[in-house]
């Protein structure tokens, strides 16, 4: 192929770059959905969850601390409710799939059904992991995602029931397919070798997770209980994020589950959205690598400057993990983490990092309130890293057990979407270029 001739074809092109932003005010056409005071263009209504960060107060926009609900229940109240119990998760993915926190009894069958579905179709590990490893692991869950399609004798039914069953069964088997692709991936590009675990039933979802992807299988309370509550947080975040807005986009052409699960996995991986806890946790590791853990607030200051003058890690300006596209003053799932991550941390005998990111946290709010004249929280991604990395878990699974969480907030809405609107999406642009004649091949 002549890069070069598409290179220099593409540079000679006006049609990419002449878009100027002021026609973009004149036809009313809000950039990233996005309206002038930062808030969101509606696109739909749901009973799901909501995301809460500020309220509109005689017209004008106020920020106020986070508020996460899931179906009407805060989230802090959703994480104390479950106390040391093993299946947190399952509770929430209940309480998001049927609408109502279920009976002692509901939460056993309902787990009882996510276990029986734990397995994955005979073969499955062999044709579709072990066979097409990926260098990367949300790729590959895609494909994984893509190719249960050809297990499933119906898989194009998409009435609202069907595809709840289909949802719970890829629920079921996603942590699995990341373990696998995961094991995959290192055995086959870094030599390592290759261990499987089949996940065991009388398991949650956070054990097993935890089970199939550390040699000997072995995990304590205290770190199942941190990656449960993980997923809690992660579960879902309104219908207007980018992966869930993806997801119901999708599904409203009436296409099979399969093709709308992939799709999101495909939005999360984004650097902007799902994949933001990797870039904060390698931002972090430069940092530590560059200053240590310390507390000498002066060293802090001096790198973040660095960081926001574009002149330390990737140039970009950005402080991964701080900043939020609706929370302002706090993010509900970042306070909940930072707890736990404490606990664990003293636990683990890491105490002296978990005291740095607390002041790194304290001084970059500061540092960015200063240069914007915002208050500007830490949100989730923040601590979600040195969660992971006390429970051992690598970077690269970061994102996919993000996925083995969001999954049932995808569902929800999807079946929502599919019960009370149930049109295609479709929205409009305006064609802003110029009209001109055909000319023949021989006048060019």
């Amino acid at each position: 192929m002549n890069n070069f001739f598409i290179a220099q074809t593409f540079g000679k092109s006006s049609n990419y770059t002449d878009i100027p932003n002021y026609l973009f005010k004149e036809h009313n056409v809000k950039k990233g959905l996005r309206n002038e005071d930062g808030t969101g263009v509606r696109v739909g209504l749901t009973r799901v969850s909501d995301v809460v960060g500020y309220e509109i107060q005689d017209g004008k926009k106020v920020n106020v601390p986070g508020k996460l609900f899931y179906r009407g229940i805060e989230i802090g109240d959703l994480v104390k409710g479950k106390g040391n119990a093993r299946y947190g998760f399952e509770e929430t993915a209940f309480l998001l799939l049927f609408g109502y926190l279920p009976s002692k009894k509901e939460l056993n069958e309902f787990a009882g059904i996510l276990r029986h579905f734990y397995p994955l179709p005979d073969e499955f590990l062999e044709k579709n992991l072990l066979r097409s490893p990926s260098r990367n692991l949300m790729n590959s869950l895609q494909q994984s995602i893509l190719s249960l399609y050809n297990y499933d004798e119906d898989p194009d039914n998409v009435d609202p029931y069907q595809t709840l069953l289909k949802g719970v069964s890829i629920l079921a088997k996603l942590p699995s397919m990341a373990a696998y692709a995961y094991q995959s991936k290192i055995h086959y590009y870094d030599r390592e070798s290759l261990i499987i675990h089949y996940p065991k039933e009388e398991y949650s979802i956070a054990e097993n997770i935890l089970y199939m992807l550390r040699r000997d299988g072995v995990f304590t309370e205290q770190e199942a209980d941190l990656l449960d509550v993980m997923l809690m947080i992660h579960a879902d975040h309104g219908g207007g994020n980018n992966s869930t807005f993806t997801n119901v986009v999708i599904a409203s052409t009436g296409t099979d589950i399969y093709s709308t699960m992939a799709g999101s996995i495909g939005s999360l991986k984004g650097p902007r959205h799902g994949g933001a806890n990797i870039r904060c946790a390698q931002m972090m590791q430069a940092v530590t690598d560059e200053i240590g853990f310390t507390t000498d607030e002066a060293k802090i200051r001096g790198v973040i400057k660095r960081i926001l003058d574009k002149d330390f890690y990737d140039k970009s300006g950005l402080v991964y993990g701080m900043g939020h596209a609706v929370y302002t003053v706090s993010d509900p799932r970042a306070e909940i983490l930072k707890e736990y991550c404490g606990d664990l941390a003293r636990e683990k005998h890491r105490e002296k990092e978990f005291e740095f990111l607390q002041t790194f946290e304290k001084i970059a709010r500061e540092m960015l309130f200063e240069k914007t004249g915002k208050t500007v929280s830490n949100n989730v991604d923040f601590y979600s890293g040195f969660a992971y990395n006390m429970l051992n878990i690598p970077k690269e699974l970061y994102t996919p057990l993000f996925a083995c969480s969001r999954l049932v907030g995808w569902l929800a809405h999807n079946i929502e979407n599919k019960l009370y609107d149930g049109r295609i999406m479709r929205p409009a642009t305006k064609y802003v270029g110029d009209t001109i004649n055909y000319k023949a091949m021989e006048e060019r």
